[in-house]
């Protein structure tokens, strides 16, 4: 089998970045896209930030703990998504074979097209150019033989750095590295991982199939191919999306039915607006509510047909969260989501989106 050319290209702080691009007097200062609010979240964090421990996902409280001279600016996420058009359009003069992850990183099958360069190395040396001379961000890449791999590589060179694990390379490389820094082993699974003495990828590797079956079922082939640097996945050109959804977190906890109903009708308006620009027509309506204590709850509702309008989204989600009532504690956090697609025709680079 002829080896594979695989490059994860992940942009550095992508939506910090494009802030300190757009305006120099953000540039050098510790930056945090999000609401700086008591009940902000952090949605990306400049690299000046990160050295004070400020991630995203992070209570802005906390980053303000952590960091005072933090300075937050609102998400744009019109903006990350035009530039993430941008940076797939330069992927494209490369390859056809291009597996979007997010706005910010995708992964490339560079085999049968390495073209002039003859190198993938090259090749994303090239990529990580073009971004910078064309939309003045850096980008990191890593190049191997799977995908796994190649994400691993470029991590290990941020920011704006290239790293190339090749195949002699490979199984040491994972030996080495604790399963927390595994890419598709998340928190949960390495905390079971340790709690069985499973520390690094060098003691997974002890660990036959079987004996991996039984404690992680239809997931330990995967965790023993990628133990020895094995992952056989395909880059997948147009990923079916299998969710949209969108989420608010409020300054003030949610108490009364007419305040839940009131963000509850804005919360479907831009839902129902982002199925349309996508053309998604989907049949199941989730609800997520996530109380002042931060219990978190879901609701789900698959209807006999795709939701034909705005109205019927919003009545759909009222009536799962009918029984709810009354909020106590308090709400923090409500959301609506879509799935269970109808002839769906996705958007090929977004995630959820978390309009904080």
């Amino acid at each position: 089998m002829e080896q594979r050319r695989i490059v994860h290209i992940d942009m550095d702080a992508f939506y910090a970045s494009v802030e300190q691009r757009d305006d120099p007097s953000l540039r050098g200062r510790p930056l945090a896209v999000g609401r700086g609010e008591a009940r902000g979240v952090v949605a990306a964090a400049s690299y000046e930030a990160r050295r004070f421990g400020v991630r995203s996902a992070m209570p802005s409280v906390t980053a303000k703990r952590l960091c005072p001279e933090l300075v937050f600016v609102p998400a744009r996420f019109d903006v990350y998504r035009s530039v993430s058009a941008q940076i797939h359009d330069i992927f494209s003069r490369y390859t056809p074979l291009i597996q979007p992850l997010s706005l910010d990183e995708a992964t490339l099958d560079l085999t049968d097209h390495l073209g002039a360069y003859g190198s993938a190395t090259l090749v994303a040396d090239r990529i990580r150019a073009d971004i910078h001379a064309e939309t003045g961000l850096t980008a990191s890449a890593g190049v191997s033989y799977n995908r796994f791999l190649a994400k691993l590589a470029s991590d290990y060179r941020k920011p704006d750095g290239l790293f190339v694990i090749t195949p002699a390379m490979g199984p040491d490389f994972v030996s080495a590295l604790p399963v927390d820094a595994f890419h598709g082993i998340g928190p949960a699974t390495a905390r079971k991982m340790r709690a069985l003495g499973i520390e690094t990828g060098a003691d997974l590797r002890e660990w036959d199939i079987e004996t991996l079956t039984r404690h992680f079922g239809k997931a330990a082939a995967f965790y023993y191919g990628i133990s020895r640097g094995i992952d056989h996945r395909p880059v997948v050109v147009n990923r079916e999306r299998k969710s949209l959804g969108t989420e608010q977190t409020y300054l003030r906890d949610l108490t009364s039915e007419t305040d839940a109903h009131q963000a509850l009708t804005q919360i479907a308006a831009k839902l129902w607006g982002s199925a349309q620009r996508r053309q998604l027509q989907a049949r199941t309506v989730t609800l997520k509510v996530k109380y002042a204590d931060f219990r978190q709850i879901t609701r789900a509702r698959t209807l006999s047909a795709p939701v034909p309008s705005e109205e019927i989204l919003l009545e759909t989600g009222q009536n799962l969260m009918a029984p709810l009532f009354p909020f106590v504690p308090g709400v923090r956090l409500l959301g609506l989501t879509l799935s269970g697609f109808h002839a769906a025709e996705s958007a090929p680079c977004d995630q959820m989106e978390l309009l904080f």
